[in-house]
């Protein structure tokens, strides 16, 4: 059995180079990287065993009477399986709504969180059952 110390000798996502946060056409902001890391965390919480992920917070362009709602895109690597999340307002009270970063973010991350939800409970479907111990009684 891995003792607590053993667990914690797994490099973290948010500690290392594995996570990379990008900014385009938007000042990169320090308080949105932390919220970033932060939710990067919970997904590393909810299965142990990501890789690598990246996320891209990006302005399309300006506009004037709507906002300038952003674009989000999350690629998270595990073993076996890439998902890639790209939230891009398209119904018209998502673009209509009060257009912020952290808003745009906050529904990316609920739609990987759900995404890797499913691909561990997969995991788990997948895995072979132990073999049955052998009867010995004579």
């Amino acid at each position: 059995m891995a003792s607590a110390s053993a667990r914690s000798a797994v490099p973290s996502l948010t500690s290392d180079e594995s996570l990379q946060i990008v900014f385009h056409n938007m000042t990169p902001s320090p308080a949105l990287a932390a919220d970033i890391k932060k939710r990067v965390a919970k997904l590393e919480k909810l299965y142990g065993r990501l890789t690598s992920c990246r996320v891209s917070v990006g302005a399309l362009h300006r506009q004037h009477r709507t906002g300038n709602v952003p674009e989000v895109h999350i690629e998270i690597d595990a073993p076996g399986k890439r998902i890639v999340v790209s939230h891009q307002p398209h119904h018209i009270s998502e673009r209509h709504r009060k257009p912020t970063a952290r808003a745009s973010i906050h529904d990316a991350f609920k739609t990987a969180e759900k995404q890797l939800k499913d691909f561990k409970a997969l995991r788990k479907e997948a895995r072979p059952e132990p073999p049955l111990a052998p009867d010995v009684s004579r």
